[in-house]
């Protein structure tokens, strides 16, 4: 039997989150946006894990221990004691776990190399627009940013994320999800967003959420489902 305890003992963000399951994956996070992408991905693929609280409220992600799993420090992160190769794996960025995961499992992503491909399109699009853009919107109308007299900046992103759910609106006209019949990490990237959008950030009045049916109507769905509702809240918040 491999000792899984002493592998992970190497990593220094055990010694501030001790492993009280040393043979499961380890999960560093928060219930956020980019958070629940990966707990809900667990729990889709039934992947036994463990799950830390990475509470922002004490800094914890700028912990040296932290630090050293993510330098980047943001959430979430994993350490997969069963990694490629037999050996302990460290990761992060979102995105990068959804693929690790899915691949590992044999789940969640086309095998074919078309819809592999189309898939990650997806999964970069909510990366490298969804993400940033409604959050940058949340900043500037549910935090801080909401103070600011010059609202140009809020506009933008008001602007920009409204374009982006008119491109999700028209992809998703006529499909179940956003590959079609088939459920993959790219769902799992993006209606998380949609869902803070409107519900966390409190902005659906202001990008006339209302004039995007097959966004509404394909996030309904999503949540609906037993382990998106159960990687929502996961880890719990204390």
């Amino acid at each position: 039997m491999p000792d899984h305890a002493s592998a992970l003992s190497h990593f220094p963000i055990t010694r501030k989150w001790p492993a009280q399951h040393p043979d499961r994956l380890q999960l560093y996070s928060l219930p956020t946006p980019n958070g629940v992408k990966v707990s809900i991905a667990l729990e889709e693929l039934g992947l036994p894990y463990e799950a830390h609280l990475v509470s922002f409220e004490t800094n914890d992600q700028m912990s040296p221990e932290f630090l050293s799993l993510n330098p980047n420090n943001k959430i979430p992160a994993i350490l997969d004691p069963h990694g490629p190769g037999g050996q302990p794996l460290a990761l992060f960025e979102s995105g990068a776990i959804l693929v690790y995961l899915a691949e590992k499992a044999g789940q969640l992503l086309p095998a074919d190399a078309a819809g592999r491909y189309e898939t990650l399109q997806w999964v970069m699009f909510q990366m490298g627009g969804v993400g940033p853009m409604f959050g940058q919107l949340g900043f500037f109308h549910k935090f801080a940013g909401k103070d600011y007299e010059d609202k140009r900046p809020r506009d933008r992103y008001v602007n920009e994320s409204k374009r982006l759910l008119g491109v999700l609106n028209q992809r998703m006209a006529g499909r179940q999800w956003i590959m079609g019949d088939t459920y993959t990490i790219a769902d799992i990237a993006i209606w998380p967003w949609v869902r803070n959008l409107v519900g966390f950030y409190e902005a659906g009045e202001l990008v006339g959420f209302g004039d995007f049916p097959e966004v509404q109507r394909v996030l309904a769905t999503f949540v609906a489902r037993p382990a998106v509702a159960k990687g929502l809240n996961v880890p719990p918040r204390g």
